[in-house]
């Protein structure tokens, strides 16, 4: 896909309908979880910050929705995470499985909190 996204909006539109309502939910559990945090779009994903620093990003593939939310994010719920492929800072939750909406929300509050400079990460 060659496309420049402008928007977080354009973005999820470009995908099948049934990939949309998925980003949307991740969306929405990022704006409830992070309100103060600003969107955009960075390495043509929607990308979140927070007090000028990275928070998480998301991205739709063909068989799974990327969630990057920096290696400390991962590194903390590795244990929640490891039925899922993963890489050093990314996890992939497939299309055809219920995304972990309630892992999610704690992924982006731990990073609020991170940023926010009121936890360090303790897991393992």
């Amino acid at each position: 896909m060659n496309t420049s996204f402008k928007n977080t909006d354009d973005y999820i539109k470009s995908f099948p309908k049934e990939t949309q309502n998925l980003l949307k939910e991740i969306r929405s559990i990022i704006k409830k979880s992070a309100p103060e945090a600003d969107e955009g779009i960075s390495y043509n994903m929607p990308a979140y910050k927070l007090q000028g620093r990275p928070l998480v990003y998301f991205a739709a593939f063909k068989n799974h929705i990327g969630f990057y939310a920096t290696p400390s994010g991962h590194t903390e719920f590795a244990g929640e995470l490891s039925n899922y492929k993963q890489g050093k800072g990314s996890v992939q939750f497939p299309l055809d499985k219920p995304l972990p909406l309630d892992l999610i929300t704690l992924i982006v509050k731990f990073r609020v909190e991170e940023i926010k400079g009121n936890v360090k990460p303790v897991r393992k």
